[in-house]
Parts: C-alpha cells; sequence; structure tokens
C-alpha cells in the first residue's frame, strides 16, 4: 500500500495509538489531526488513500469535517463514539464508506474491525464488477457505492448488454443483477453466465424488489452466489459485495495451493498431467504440434552440499523465474520435484521449440546469483525434449523426453538432446 492515511481525532491519547498500530500494520505513513483546521491543511496537500474522521471537534462539533473530506473526494470511515439509530442513518446517508462504533474510547477493540475494512479495501482495487439494473438512479447507487469501496465497476442496462460487456472483460470478479429488465431479465442472465463461469470463477448477487421468496430461492438455484431485496442499506450492500469476494478470493486461494509448487509459484506435477491431457486431447485432431521438455540442474547436490539448502532454494527459484520468463504466458512449465521441471511449448514446431529451449539452456549458463559480496553462484542444466506424437500418450512423451535428459546428462550436461525428426 503506497498511499497515506490520515486520523482526524481531538483525542490525542486515541489518535497516537491508532496511528502507530496502521503504521506498524499496513507500513505506511499516518497523518494526525486533532482539529477540523488541521485536517483542512492536511486535506489541502491532495488525497488520502483513507481518512478516519472522528465527528465532533473543538471547532467542527457536528460533522463538518465529514462533508469538507468528501467535498476534496476522498474515502470517508467515520469513527464515532455516538450510537444514535437515528444520527447514524443520516451520517450513513452522506457518500462514506462506512460508520465505526468507538463505544469505549479506552476500548480500541474497533480498531481490529478498521484494520479489516482498510484491507478489504485494498485487495477490491483489483476486482472488477459488472452493475445490470434498467434503472438509472438505482445503478448509479450502486456505482457510487462500488467506487467507494475502491472496485472498478462497469454498469449496463440489461442482460444482452451484460453478456456483451462479459466477453470483453472476461476478468470481472462479480455480477449484481437486477431481476426485472427488459430484453433479457436477470435469471435469464444468471442461466447464461454460469454456462461459461462457475460459482468459483464468479460471483453473482441477485437483487430485486419482488416480496415473492420463490424469487430468491429461484436465483440460487440457478447460480447466484447471494441475493438482497430492494431496498437494501447501504451496510447490507457493502457486506454482502465484500463478502461475496472475500469467498471468492479464498477458493481461489485454495485452489493455488492445490495447483501450484510451494517455492516456485509454478505448477506442480498433478496439476501439469490433468491441464496438459487435456490439452492434447483437444487438439488431437486438428494438426496443432507441442513440444515436451525435461529440464534438470546440473550437479544440483554440490550447489546444496557447497553452499546449503537455502541456496539451493534460490537456485531453484531462480531458475523458475527463467523458464516463466522466457516462455509463452500460455505454455505450462512446471516444476515435478527437488531440481526438475518439465515444459510444453504450445502451437509450435520442431526448428521453434528447438529455439527456445536451447536460448533458455543459454540464459541459465550466464546467469549469476549473488549470495553476498563474496559469493557468486552459476550453474546449468541439462534438457531432454520431444516433439509429441499424436499416437502417442502424454506418459509417453514425458518419459522419452525423460530419456533424451539423461542422454544429455551423460553425454557433459549444459546441452539440450532433441529427439530425431
Amino acid at each position: 500500500m503506497n498511499k497515506k492515511i490520515l486520523i482526524v481525532e481531538d483525542n490525542k491519547t486515541l489518535a497516537n495509538i491508532t496511528a502507530k498500530k496502521l503504521q506498524t500494520f499496513f507500513n505506511i505513513e499516518v497523518d494526525v489531526a486533532y482539529s477540523f483546521q488541521e485536517a483542512k491543511l492536511f486535506l489541502s496537500h491532495g488525497k488520502y488513500f483513507i481518512t478516519l474522521l472522528d465527528i465532533v471537534l473543538p471547532d467542527a462539533p457536528n460533522g463538518e469535517v465529514i462533508d469538507y473530506a468528501i467535498a476534496k473526494k476522498n474515502h470517508v470511515i467515520v469513527v464515532s463514539g455516538n450510537i444514535d439509530k437515528e444520527f447514524r442513518r443520516s451520517i450513513l446517508k452522506k457518500n462514506i464508506i462506512d460508520y465505526v462504533n468507538k463505544d469505549n474510547p479506552n476500548d480500541i477493540k474497533y480498531l481490529d474491525y478498521t484494520i479489516q475494512t482498510i484491507q478489504r479495501l485494498y485487495k477490491n482495487r483489483t476486482h472488477k464488477v459488472l452493475v445490470v439494473d434498467d434503472s438509472m438512479v438505482f445503478r448509479k447507487q450502486m456505482q457510487n457505492m462500488l467506487e467507494n469501496l475502491f472496485f472498478e465497476v462497469t454498469a449496463v442496462s440489461h442482460g444482452e448488454e451484460a453478456l456483451g460487456m462479459l466477453s470483453v472483460k472476461p476478468d470481472i470478479s462479480l455480477v449484481i443483477t437486477d431481476y426485472n429488465m427488459p430484453v433479457m431479465d436477470g435469471l435469464e442472465l444468471t442461466l447464461k453466465i454460469r454456462e461459461t463461469y462457475t460459482k468459483d470463477e464468479l460471483c453473482i448477487l441477485a437483487l430485486s424488489g419482488n416480496s415473492d421468496d420463490e424469487v430468491s430461492a429461484l436465483f440460487l438455484k440457478h447460480g447466484a452466489n447471494d441475493y438482497i431485496g430492494k431496498p437494501f442499506s447501504k451496510e447490507e450492500f457493502s457486506c454482502r459485495v465484500n463478502n461475496s469476494i472475500e469467498a471468492l478470493e479464498n477458493i481461489q486461494k485454495i485452489t493455488q495451493y492445490a495447483n501450484r509448487d510451494y517455492l516456485t509459484g509454478l505448477y506442480n506435477r498433478r496439476y501439469f498431467y490433468q491441464s496438459v491431457s487435456e490439452y492434447i486431447e483437444q487438439i488431437q485432431d486438428n494438426g496443432e504440434q507441442c513440444a515436451i521438455a525435461m529440464i534438470d540442474i546440473d550437479h544440483f547436490k554440490k550447489v546444496n552440499d557447497t553452499y546449503g539448502h537455502d541456496v539451493g532454494d534460490k537456485v531453484i527459484v531462480s531458475l523458475s523465474d527463467i523458464l516463466r520468463s522466457g516462455t509463452n504466458p500460455n505454455d505450462v512449465v512446471a516444476r515435478f520435484g527437488g531440481e526438475e521441471f518439465c515444459i510444453v511449448l504450445k502451437n509450435i514446431d520442431r526448428n521453434s521449440s528447438r529455439e527456445i529451449l536451447e536460448r533458455l539452456r543459454e540464459s541459465v549458463e550466464s546467469f549469476t546469483l549473488e549470495i553476498d559480496e563474496q559469493t557468486i553462484v552459476k550453474f546449468t542444466i541439462s534438457l531432454g525434449a520431444v516433439l509429441h506424437d499424436p499416437a502417442e500418450t502424454l506418459d509417453d512423451s514425458v518419459n522419452a523426453s525423460d530419456m533424451l535428459l539423461y542422454k544429455a546428462k551423460n553425454s557433459g550436461r549444459n546441452r539440450l538432446v532433441f529427439q530425431e525428426s
């Protein structure tokens, strides 16, 4: 996080405790103002990532600092000891993110919630949300709330427009759709989206002013992750949106742990066989070619024995970075275990694949890993590669490339042995 936070709080002890905790947790700069006048000086110099504002200040007892910060286009979280429900509702009608109660100024447990909220807002910046509603008023209302939560938002008026937008922006994380719309309603849209995206890939939050319980049940049965009735409060809307995004992130994190090697971030052996088997099946009849290469670090045991396993891990990570950056995004680079790697170069002929693999070997040979001022580690790799034969299985091709890798090592290492045509 590279933007600052502003705290406006007339209780100096509480303000300093809050600033210290935020600085420690987020490792960012925090400015503190003890009055409205000081806050205006800070806010006049630019925008903050978040402003945490008390309502009652010595020189502004009626929440004037909130309107001033919003006018300066800052994102506002109100932190107040006022627990009156009507007063709270009146403040929430303003363009703020949240209203946090500090019931007891000496009890700073509310800070944990505030930190979690700021953390969530920071993560939201990586997510795109699509709003689908035929009411311009509701569309604008939701867009404003979502942008205040740091989402990138696109808004359209009906289901067909939404499907068109998803084809242009396939990385949308959340679709928020109304039920009653012209051209294509929200339920039809949900069914269409689920033909392409699973719940683990994209969240759908359905909205409706319909009081019929069957509507909510139908949405949930047909693929919506959650349902919210109109009219809704800002707090309920924000909580449901954030919860949906957080659930999606958790699923994706679990999936990544299952598919990725813990040390390098490359695909693991299990995912390699699953993914490449599907790919080979897809290209079985269209004539597309691919190359499969097994790769091994030369004399890796000597590296571990000489420099230790920590340096050995750095060598493995360095090689992973070279393999990843030296191949196309659609190619598959996997760590099979230890110092052994496997690459699948997709949609490629023999000469091009040989050139890429030879370039990788040369990149490793010229690479130097600097451990400290006195220690520089160099290493090389051996490669065995085949052009996959459609008549063979994936296991056949992997085993064949492994045999050629063995041949490369027995021939002096630091070389590529490619299967004869």
